[in-house]
């Protein structure tokens, strides 16, 4: 691994630094961003736009997984380098592995069967797997004559929405960006003893958790083998995925009058603890490219697997 980026990667993102300044300046305003995000341009953002435009080759889609906590600038990121590949007349496409929930019924009927914690959407086994790989597999084919349609999720309702309204992709793509909590987790090795009030409370035996970690192994592996490259944004702990997201829902609540109440909000990130913890061990090390994040949201360092240059 190493700290910077390759000397050719810095060069060109100076070049589209220049020519990119009031697009820059635009995204800024649209999304309302702190001054001091043009330091995480330079320094982050637009060489990494630049690093994964060298690597992708001609006539073959590039899947990018973006793996991050809750709260962890995702969805900043992703518009950012598809504003940016635009630029670059290149055709980026993208959707969440939130996109690929079960259906409300779907997930009802599993919380029946195997355990009533899957009625929560979110870990391993709540997606529709398939889907996912059906929707890579018409990208990677790049075929022109057939629009390709983009899964989307509805959260609002809790439930897909009508496939009459996904988007529908119309020529070869480009890169896909393809982003999420768990993208890349492998299954946890360690003995499975709770870890926290949800576990020991309403999994004592072990059976949601097992559930879980067998979706890993399985479906999920394929679906995550298609990943040509892995980018993860690095949590600091647990406990900053529990304050970042707290945040997240005091905004809900002020602007709505609605959102999870902080018991209901700790209970709520439990669920998701124990993959997260896997990841932060696990994920470094393999992954492509990793952005340490700061306690203070920022990204605050870089890990480059040099053999991904």
């Amino acid at each position: 691994m190493t700290d910077t980026w390759p000397r050719a990667v810095s060069a060109s993102a100076m070049q589209w630094r220049q020519q990119l300044r009031s697009q820059i300046d635009q995204f800024v305003r649209r999304q309302q961003l702190p001054a001091d995000f043009d330091l995480l341009v330079d320094d982050y953002l637009l060489p990494l736009a630049v690093w994964l435009a060298q690597l992708r080759k001609p006539g073959q889609l590039l899947v990018v997984g973006i793996c991050g906590g809750q709260g962890s600038g995702k969805s900043t990121l992703t518009e950012f380098l598809q504003m940016v590949w635009a630029q670059m007349a290149l055709h980026a496409v993208g959707f969440s592995l939130d996109d690929l929930y079960l259906t409300r019924a779907e997930r009802m009927l599993l919380a029946e069967r195997v355990h009533p914690l899957l009625a929560t959407r979110g870990v391993p086994g709540t997606h529709d797997v398939q889907l996912g790989l059906d929707t890579i597999a018409a990208l990677r084919a790049r075929d022109v004559t057939r629009p390709v349609p983009i899964p989307r999720f509805d959260k609002s309702i809790d439930d897909r929405a009508p496939a009459a309204t996904w988007t529908l992709w119309q020529g070869a793509a480009d890169i896909l960006l393809f982003e999420g909590w768990c993208v890349g987790a492998r299954p946890w090795l360690d003995a499975a003893e709770p870890i926290n009030r949800l576990e020991r409370e309403a999994d004592p035996d072990g059976r949601w958790r097992n559930y879980v970690n067998s979706q890993l192994a399985g479906p999920y592996r394929r679906l995550f083998a298609e990943l040509d490259r892995l980018l993860m944004l690095k949590v600091p702990d647990m406990d900053c995925v529990l304050e970042w997201r707290r945040l997240q829902e005091h905004r809900l609540r002020a602007r709505t009058g609605g959102g999870m109440s902080d018991a209901a909000l700790e209970r709520f990130v439990q669920h998701y603890e124990r993959i997260t913890l896997n990841l932060l061990g696990d994920m470094p090390p393999r992954a492509d490219c990793v952005f340490e994040l700061g306690r203070d949201h920022r990204i605050a360092g870089l890990r480059l697997n040099s053999a991904a240059e």
